[in-house]
């Protein structure tokens, strides 16, 4: 069982930055891939970005060059920084375990994110 607390969402104008933190317990944080969703009103929830332990990442299209996701295995936190926000991005903010011996796939209780003047 994995336990996940985000942590860093809030109100931001356009072109801001947040940092999001993703606090990860439970279990050998290096047997997951991390990932942060994000769901908008009216949308599907849809992928930001993955890392592996490894630091091998991926992200949405639409966040490529603003955001990075980042990890820190020694505190077993993961990160996504985020750049010169627009307020499409606003959204509620998942942070996800998925587990890379297992099915398992852990989910956070989410943090709100609004970019808003």
């Amino acid at each position: 069982q994995v336990q996940l607390e985000e942590s860093g969402g809030g109100l931001v104008q356009p072109g801001g930055s947040l940092r999001l933190s993703c606090a990860a317990s439970g279990d050998n944080f290096r047997l997951y891939v991390m990932g942060w969703y994000r769901q908008a009103p009216g949308k599907q929830r849809e992928l930001v970005a993955r890392i592996t332990s490894g630091r091998n990442t991926n992200y949405a299209d639409s966040v490529k060059g603003r955001f990075t996701i980042s990890i820190n295995n020694a505190r077993n936190t993961v990160y996504l920084q985020m750049n010169s926000l627009k307020p499409e991005d606003t959204a509620v903010y998942f942070c996800n375990a998925d587990s890379l011996t297992t099915s398992a796939l852990y989910w956070g209780q989410g943090t709100q994110v609004t970019v808003s003047s």
